[in-house]
């Protein structure tokens, strides 16, 4: 267990001028802790097994100040005493985080503090990411899944979250076998699935189990393929069942799925704002949604879709759909009234091409037909490579390579440079 190397143990203010003699003892009247008020006297005094009355030496003092380092939670630790009384002073430790359980079947939350507050009195839900506390709580969710009949060894596993981008959480994960998402159960108001929401879920099963991350999955999963269906509002709530399955191989983590979709809204139309680049006429030709029908959301994102590419193709290439749908819950259905955020205008700016040679490259340059400076048509990037009649000699270069490229918006000067890069085809 690593200890605090520079640690400064104050041997301050007794009633005399130095030390007497090593190994003389003095009986403390009282204990008390100063700087860490989150805790009480008896939990700090059960963390070092401390006991009022005890008769102790200077080295003694020094053994239980260094008990309170080595679980971690604090950054120092001292003392004084003034020949009657006993008083350390902690510095709480700045890098706490919750307690999070990446793949054990256990279920956090308030029980599972309250079991450990048992155990450790100073785990208040959060921990160091090293130290003796740290190292407690992981034997003892060993020791829980023992009692499940559970044989694993639990690690403390590095944990960044990936919406803060840093480190947010003591995370232990069970690294002895694999921990895999089981059976799928449904429950509420609908048990039988159709076909789409069964293909939903026929993906999970078998994919590793995250005690987070596999709820909030399932039910975004669902919630997105209800809401696809013209439920505005379904409830989906995923949860781990209490007895994994266990094999020589994995351990399974059966989950209850409960759905209640809710009221189901009808699609009675889609009016586009005056003024945008994508006319109502065009939209109504090009996309024809029944009045009545429900809304069909993947085909209302092509939609979307189809307009944003209108923008783009004009230099807006981070114009962005808002739709805004209007529910009438006396009716049961919705309309939407479709704007355009479409932010500034992009022009053309580098063009970079990779993997030809030098002759190749200066004839494409010559061809290429967005100059920089000119509006950025990110269609014109495959008009490019797909037009006719107008280079035979490029024409034929290119109906043996495959294409990518690639954009980078230079959000400071609203250009974008383009790389493109050939291949042969196999």
């Amino acid at each position: 267990m690593p200890r605090i190397p520079a640690l400064s143990l104050a041997a301050l203010a007794l009633a005399f001028t130095a030390w007497p003699a090593a190994g003389q003892s003095f009986q403390p009247k009282s204990i008390r802790f100063s700087g860490a008020p989150e805790y009480s006297d008896q939990e700090l005094l059960s963390t070092a097994d401390l006991k009022p009355g005890t008769v102790l030496t200077y080295a003694e003092m020094n053994r239980y100040a260094q008990k309170y380092v080595d679980t971690g939670m604090f950054s120092s630790v001292a003392f004084k005493f003034d020949g009657d009384n006993l008083v350390f002073q902690l510095a709480p430790a700045s890098d706490l985080l919750p307690l999070r359980l990446q793949n054990l079947p256990l279920r956090a939350g308030k029980d599972l503090d309250d079991r450990l507050h048992r155990q450790f009195p100073l785990y208040h839900g959060v921990l160091p990411q090293q130290g003796g506390l740290t190292e407690n709580v992981r034997a003892a969710l060993e020791q829980m899944l023992a009692a499940q009949n559970i044989q694993a060894s639990v690690a403390v596993v590095p944990f960044k979250d990936p919406t803060l981008g840093k480190v947010s959480a003591v995370n232990f994960a069970i690294v002895s076998s694999s921990v895999l998402v089981g059976d799928l159960r449904t429950e509420g108001a609908i048990v039988a699935l159709d076909p789409k929401a069964s293909a939903v879920l026929a993906k999970f099963p078998g994919t590793p189990y995250d005690g987070d991350g596999t709820t909030s999955q399932i039910e975004s999963a669902l919630t997105a393929y209800y809401k696809d269906q013209g439920y505005p509002e379904p409830n989906v709530h995923a949860t781990a069942l209490p007895k994994p399955i266990v094999s020589a191989r994995a351990l399974r983590i059966p989950m209850r799925i409960s759905i209640v979709p809710g009221v189901q809204y009808r699609l009675t139309g889609i009016q586009l704002q005056p003024g945008l680049l994508v006319s109502q006429a065009d939209f109504d030709r090009q996309f024809y949604f029944r009045a009545g029908d429900p809304p069909d959301g993947e085909r209302l994102r092509a939609a979307w879709k189809a307009i944003e590419r209108v923008y783009r193709d004009r230099g807006y290439v981070k114009a962005k759909v808002e739709p805004s749908p209007n529910l009438d819950a006396t009716g049961r259905s919705m309309t939407y009234l479709v704007g355009v955020d479409q932010g500034p205008p992009y022009t053309m700016g580098r063009l970079t091409i990779d993997n030809v040679t030098d002759d190749l490259r200066s004839s494409m340059l010559a061809a290429w037909k967005m100059p920089a400076g000119s509006v950025f048509n990110e269609s014109a990037i495959s008009g490019f490579f797909n037009s006719h009649g107008v280079n035979p000699a490029l024409e034929q270069v290119f109906s043996g390579i495959n294409f990518q490229y690639t954009t980078h918006p230079n959000d400071d000067v609203h250009t974008v440079d383009v790389k493109l890069t050939l291949e042969k085809k196999p």
